[in-house]
């Protein structure tokens, strides 16, 4: 005899229970209402790439380490996507004409990546993607800035309990070129980079000294700094002013912020946590004007960012903020006396739901003890029993099970109760 399958979840990944499921859907629920008045509207593709997309277009790390690469029946090399940006340019690149630019798009995708699963890390998550393409200068980074600083908010954080760092990457190539590095090295230069905050002082020391014997953040500042690196330093001191000038404070300016994607080309940021409880980056983004041209399109500026559900989620718990979900659940618990009463109580249900009411009816027949039991364990809120009486008198008692209370309502004004929420 085989042994039973097992029923836990692949290694990394989850599986959502409706409770679990109704928790990130009111989450993300409240950020589609924000995106909604910020012009952003939703798109969605395939989890289904070819390799070719990441491989020229996407960090060495996640190609070589994290993705889920497999040849199909066709013979062909097919990746589940670790990261949304790609798939997002090459959707631009392919009706480039027909778009009106510029986009204000967003998605929540599945993305996937073989990582060793760990707190803030799985093998699949959530992402919340918001982009703006089409648009160039410091408006468009600005209105991508705030709109992050917005969605933290819309889910009850203050300014206080996050911190948004910014950089350039192209601030960091013409330091990378200040300090004789030529293109491979610059490469090299700033992987290790992304990786700093991983590593000790020492082994970072002896990696970069491997790379340059310069050090290109030194030419950031004092003589060697250059015409090209002072423009840019300018324009992102620029940027945070104009952030605190639109009620923003908690932007700052850090030079050693990197960001791991090869196809970043401007400003880069990204949100940590304040908390010392969850010393750590949230999400990310930047400027990516040369992506969609990589396609064979003529070049379109973009920016934006990627949010996972993994880290939000650990954010939201550190600071008391997590969404106690129930928006979707059903409000009432509709009991019969007998199952002679169900097509009756179908009936009613199907009125109070043409009215907005969201009601769970009883198909069973167990007694109407059992079928409150029932009620309280499924997390229903009220119960009223539909039978032959009820039918007769055009009656019926709502029973608040939180406290046991009860109401004589006439049917006609149970709806409008349901709306209310009591």
């Amino acid at each position: 005899m085989s042994e039973p399958i097992s029923t836990e979840p692949y290694k990394g990944v989850r599986d959502f229970y409706p409770a679990d499921w109704e928790q990130m859907q009111s989450m993300f629920a409240r950020m589609r209402a924000t995106l909604a008045l910020w012009g952003y509207e939703e798109y969605n593709a395939s989890p289904l790439e070819r390799a070719e997309l990441y491989e020229a277009k996407t960090s060495e790390e996640i190609v070589n380490e994290q993705t889920y690469t497999f040849i199909d029946r066709g013979d062909r090399r097919v990746t589940l996507r670790p990261e949304m940006t790609p798939t997002l340019a090459r959707m631009v690149a392919n009706k480039r004409r027909e778009l009106a630019l510029p986009l204000r798009w967003f998605s929540i995708p599945n993305v996937f990546r073989y990582e060793r699963p760990q707190k803030g890390r799985l093998r699949e998550h959530y992402q919340l993607n918001v982009d703006l393409v089409g648009a160039s200068g410091i408006e468009a980074d600005i209105e991508i800035l705030s709109l992050a600083s917005e969605l933290l908010r819309s889910l009850g954080a203050t300014e206080s309990d996050f911190i948004i760092r910014v950089n350039s990457r192209a601030l960091l190539t013409n330091a990378c070129e200040a300090a004789g590095l030529n293109a491979d090295a610059t490469r090299a230069y700033l992987r290790l980079l992304d990786k700093k905050a991983k590593m000790t002082p020492e082994a970072f020391a002896a990696a970069q000294a491997a790379i340059t014997p310069n050090d290109p953040l030194s030419f950031l500042s004092g003589a060697g700094s250059s015409p090209e690196i002072a423009s840019e330093k300018s324009a992102l001191a620029n940027t945070v002013e104009a952030l605190k000038l639109r009620g923003i404070g908690n932007a700052v300016l850090d030079p050693t912020l990197i960001r791991g994607f090869d196809y970043y080309t401007g400003i880069v940021f990204e949100i940590f946590d304040t908390n010392p409880a969850n010393p750590r980056s949230l999400f990310g983004g930047g400027r990516f004007d040369k992506l969609v041209a990589l396609f064979g399109a003529d070049p379109v500026p973009a920016i934006g960012f990627g949010m996972g559900d993994v880290t939000l989620a650990d954010f939201l718990e550190t600071h008391k903020l997590v969404p106690s979900g129930g928006e979707r659940k059903p409000q009432l618990y509709l009991g019969t006396p007998s199952p002679s009463n169900i097509p009756a109580a179908q009936a009613f249900a199907s009125e109070l739901r043409r009215q907005g009411g969201r009601v769970f009816v009883n198909l069973s027949d167990r007694a109407l003890g059992d079928q409150v039991k029932d009620a309280v364990k499924r997390g229903i809120p009220l119960f009223v029993a539909y039978g032959a009486d009820e039918i007769a008198n055009n009656t019926v008692r709502m029973k608040i099970l939180a406290t046991g209370e009860e109401t004589a309502l006439a049917v006609t004004e149970l709806p409008a109760r349901l709306r209310a929420g009591s």
